[in-house]
């Protein structure tokens, strides 16, 4: 069955860097688009970032652009968001999903989840 599980969250100072990682099975890796997503405490999932199933076309949202970075290694079956530069604001949940298209970036579009990992950013 498809299986993703995220880790890699934590507590960080704000100005601080944390990567956190998917690790998926019971699929094909290689030919899915993955996306990292985030939630907040009483808000909805909001899209953070999206890599294309070769790994060429990345999609981020505005609000984390030039400060996350998603990467992904099919070897290892693992999809990263490496987050520098972190904000109180970024406090949340933190989710891997899996996509047919790189370019969604609506829940509604990713069709498996992990459990999610917990970032919280002090001021």
């Amino acid at each position: 069955q498809v299986r993703l599980v995220e880790s890699g969250g934590g507590l960080v100072q704000a100005g601080g860097s944390l990567r956190l990682s998917c690790v998926a099975s019971g699929f094909t890796f290689s030919t899915y688009a993955m996306g990292w997503f985030r939630q907040a405490p009483g808000k909805d999932r909001d899209f953070v970032a999206s890599i294309s199933s070769s790994g060429g076309s990345r999609n981020y949202a505005a609000s984390v652009k030039g400060r996350f970075t998603i990467s992904r290694d099919d070897a290892k079956n693992t999809v990263y968001l490496q987050m520098n530069s972190l904000k109180p604001e970024d406090t949340a949940v933190y989710y891997c999903g899996r996509s047919g298209f790189y370019y969604y970036r609506q829940p509604v579009n990713y069709d498996y989840w992990g459990q999610g990992t917990q970032v919280t950013v002090s001021s």
